[in-house]
């Protein structure tokens, strides 16, 4: 993440919050992002160096039209200033700064084979309880590790997969060679 993309995401937060907007600025925000990511003429468009930010400026104010006046500048301020082409990882870091305000923990549960809605609930809970934070969990199937659980949480990791230990284990009887 660029410090660039942190400075917008929160200036635009902090506009919103100030306005008391902080729901529609997302929503909007969000469908835009989305937009781009599965449009590919505007994706390209947007990106497209050879196009002259005024041009991407009032291409922008015609297709936002009817967006939230703040999102809608916001896009305008990034056309001018040259960075409409990030919009995603702006977006991303606005999502990140709004989990992090409302203390909300990101994190990949990794498990060998599916599990259910109500075995991934428990998990969450029992990380929820140790944590003390509100977590949002995305779900991974990975058959190598085996058995077992991987937690990922931005840079952290605990491995408590059966390859993990495995792995561990192999590692202490060559150390003691």
């Amino acid at each position: 993440m660029a410090v660039a993309h942190r400075v917008y995401a929160e200036a635009l937060l902090e506009a919103a919050g100030e306005e008391g907007r902080l729901a529609e600025v997302r929503e909007d925000f969000a469908a835009f992002a989305d937009a781009v990511a599965s449009t590919d003429e505007l994706r390209s468009f947007l990106r497209n160096p050879q196009i002259e930010p005024h041009v991407k400026r009032d291409a922008l104010a015609a297709l936002l039209a009817d967006a939230d006046d703040l999102v809608r500048n916001f896009l305008l301020l990034l056309a001018d200033k040259g960075r409409i082409a990030e919009t995603a990882e702006i977006h991303a870091e606005f999502e990140r700064l709004i989990a992090q305000e409302a203390r909300v923990l990101e994190l990949e549960l990794t498990t060998a084979v599916e599990l259910t809605d109500e075995e991934a609930s428990q998990v969450v809970r029992r990380i929820e309880d140790a944590a003390g934070r509100r977590v949002e969990a995305t779900r991974r199937v990975d058959p190598d590790i085996i058995g077992g659980i991987v937690v990922q949480a931005g840079s952290r990791r605990l491995d408590a997969s059966v390859r993990g230990r495995l792995n561990r284990l192999r590692q202490e009887l060559t150390a003691r060679r």
